[in-house]
């Protein structure tokens, strides 16, 4: 196949694992998708999905939603729109929004670059968060790793001029590429300043594997970066 071939397969930053899917999971999915869940082939309208004008963050890859909802509950000034492939995270994610009565949450469960790209429209996130994505940690492996210069353009072209691109990792390799990367951008300005990582801000919780981490010595790596220029072209 060339890269014109239509059949040909985009690389992915994810792998599509069929996990068990509790009766609660598929029942929250069943029910509650309809009132939260967001359509992948839309273009998002957040006026119209959250019913006022407010700070819209986006989080890619929120795994089972528990730190997404706690930044929801401690931010309802704030609009979030989550993110995902995995149905049973979706799941669980729609159980606890039922369960804290979350107003300010609404869901994709796909392709998080897709929706990106066709789902939101230039210059219309406040922050986009991107935590703990798969490290890919073979070297053959690392062309799947989601922080890329194409995703860091396509970041960009969704924030507002002053947004904030928030990654963060474990692994201290990847943590090395993203700071040399969203370093060398022009798009983007180091909050911490060249060269350095950021503090975790209040706003990010700390998660059960990140603790248990901590305690283990292991490192954890956070990135902040502003928008700082227009994008020579923005997608809608």
């Amino acid at each position: 196949m060339n890269e014109t071939d239509p059949r040909r397969r985009p690389i992915r930053s994810y792998v599509l694992r069929q996990g068990r899917i509790t009766l609660a999971q598929q029942t929250a999915l069943d029910q509650l998708w309809p009132q939260y869940g967001l359509d992948s082939k839309a273009v998002l309208i957040p006026q119209q999905v959250f019913g006022r004008f407010a700070p819209l963050v986006a989080e890619i890859g929120f795994g089972n939603g528990e730190s997404l909802v706690q930044m929801a509950a401690a931010a309802p000034d704030q609009d979030f729109v989550g993110i995902e492939v995995h149905r049973p995270g979706v799941g669980h994610l729609l159980i606890k929004i039922r369960e804290l009565g979350l107003a300010n949450v609404r869901v994709y469960c796909a392709d998080a670059q897709e929706v990106l790209a066709n789902c939101i429209a230039g210059g219309t996130l406040d922050r986009i968060q991107v935590y703990f994505p798969d490290p890919w940690h073979k070297k053959r492996h690392r062309k799947r790793r989601l922080v890329s210069t194409a995703f860091a353009e396509l970041a960009a072209a969704k924030l507002k001029l002053g947004g904030i691109l928030h990654c963060a990792t474990d692994w201290e390799d990847y943590a090395l590429q993203m700071l040399e990367l969203l370093d060398d951008s022009p798009l983007f300005a180091n909050q911490a300043g060249t060269g350095r990582y950021s503090e975790r801000p209040e706003y990010r919780p700390l998660t059960k594997f990140e603790n248990r981490g901590q305690q283990l010595g292991h490192g954890v790596w956070d990135l902040l970066y502003r928008r700082v220029t227009e994008c020579a072209s923005r997608p809608t």
